[in-house]
């Protein structure tokens, strides 16, 4: 994960490899046009949309309520129910549970809850050993990197890469690089994980209020796999993961793999109300600043958010600068969003073209660029801008609002590209001149031009 501070400069480490940026690229708009094509074959799209948006909307404003009813319903089912308010008291009552059952293997499926709580470091200091069994973040894992996406994980490396990572690893032969072999490679390494776990651990994709029981997406089977081989099983969740009833979950897994990959439904949608006969469940509801951001009415609407990733796949931003640039465990439009309050660089809600693309495509309607600008403004109010936007911002703002500085401005541009060599004015054009070639100066402003076709219509009448 790259160690500078703002987001320009993480960006400027991943696009330092012209190739990777293209790819990269490439590969994400990929997913987003599978998922324009698997959004128009469902003609009733924007009505789901909408009613998802309506029902994430219904079940925040009457949270509590619904979170008290899964409890009391997971406990008539004989799940246990634990509360954390933080990240640390996650991790506290996930080592309690590990602990009092005496694992030293936990086989967890992806969750990027757990990610946020950095609970996979957090438990190997205390003995445990935790193997991701998603495939990419089983791969970002042996590799020593968080996930770069939060539906691909790995999407950030080559093929080429992984099968090195494998050969150093999982000992598969050097130099191959076939996907399907690669695969096979670690499905048997992770099934020998799977059989000699001491305990699983999901994340939650929702959690249903009037069954008290929780859906899990996956398209491996990892998480299955997982919860009934052990005799115990944990699933983390935010206390935003709540819908009120499995038709509410419906509507949210029809909009979910469609704008993640362009994929009718994962291939496994699996509903956990109850451990194996001999075993035990346990849940553990996490805030960790959720009920912080519902204090706002803007940025609450980000709490619709079901992770599908779309809104990653689409950005301009996140695909030609990559997931580590953003400083915060979820990259992209939705990391903005939950996250830029979390960004000590004060730089995050700057990597964003406000283009309104991620919103566009959010199956729930959460409106990311609104949320985006408005962390701006937060930023602002705080007196946390950034040193450019702190210091010159102010001065371009009176330069632009009066039209004689401008006019003297611009016609002292135009000189200068008339005159002065481009090579001497690149390096003070900054990043935006670093890939492009400076404009021809016109041969007089917008201003000049517009006055003297005006009078010459005037003569002509």
């Amino acid at each position: 994960m790259y160690q500078s501070k703002s987001h320009a400069d993480n960006a400027t480490i991943f696009c330092r490899d012209e190739n990777r940026v293209d790819w990269h690229s490439k590969a994400l708009w990929n997913l987003r046009e599978k998922r324009d094509r698997a959004a128009a074959s469902v003609p009733e799209w924007e009505q789901l949309r909408q009613l998802g948006s309506e029902i994430k909307l219904h079940t925040l404003s009457h949270l509590g309520d619904y979170l008290c009813q899964f409890e009391q319903k997971c406990i008539e089912n004989g799940i246990q129910v634990h509360w954390a308010k933080d990240a640390s008291e996650h991790n506290a009552i996930a080592l309690k549970i590990l602990s009092t059952h005496s694992v030293k293997k936990l086989v967890k499926s992806k969750s990027m809850l757990t990610e946020e709580c950095h609970l996979n470091p957090f438990l190997e200091k205390h003995g445990i050993e935790v193997i991701d069994t998603d495939l990419g973040e089983r791969i970002i894992q042996l590799n020593n990197q968080p996930p770069s996406h939060i539906v691909v994980p790995a999407i950030h490396m080559k093929k080429e890469e992984v099968g090195e990572l494998f050969h150093q690893k999982l000992n598969t032969p050097k130099g191959e690089s076939d996907p399907t072999r690669l695969t096979r490679a670690a499905r048997k390494h992770l099934r020998d994980q799977f059989l000699s776990a001491d305990a699983a651990m999901t994340g939650v994709n929702m959690a249903i209020a009037d069954l008290g029981a929780v859906v899990v997406c996956t398209n491996e089977g990892n998480a299955d796999m997982g919860a009934n081989l052990p005799k115990l099983q944990i699933h983390s969740m935010g206390i935003d993961k709540i819908v009120p009833d499995a038709e509410s979950a419906m509507v949210l897994l029809r909009m979910l793999a469609r704008n993640a990959i362009g994929q009718p439904i994962t291939t496994y949608s699996s509903f956990y109300r109850g451990s194996k006969a001999d075993g035990e469940m346990h849940i553990i509801i996490v805030d960790n600043g959720r009920t912080d951001i519902m204090q706002d009415k803007i940025l609450a609407e980000s709490l619709k958010c079901i992770r599908c990733g779309g809104c990653l796949n689409t950005c301009p931003v996140y695909r030609r600068s990559g997931g580590f640039s953003y400083n915060y465990t979820i990259p992209g439009p939705i990391g903005i969003a939950v996250g830029a309050q979390h960004d000590d660089s004060n730089t995050i809600p700057w990597a964003c073209t406000l283009c309104g693309s991620c919103s566009y495509v959010c199956p729930t309607k959460v409106p990311l660029d609104k949320i985006i600008a408005h962390h701006r403004r937060l930023k602002a109010e705080q007196g946390k801008l950034p040193f450019g936007k702190k210091y010159y911002m102010p001065a371009v703002g009176k330069l632009m609002s009066s039209p004689t500085l401008l006019n003297c401005a611009m016609g002292s541009a135009r000189l200068a590209l008339k005159v002065i060599p481009h090579s001497l004015i690149k390096p003070f054009s900054g990043a935006w001149g670093q890939y492009r070639e400076l404009p021809v100066s016109p041969k007089s402003s917008f201003d000049t031009w517009y006055k003297q076709h005006k009078a010459s219509n005037k003569e002509a009448k």
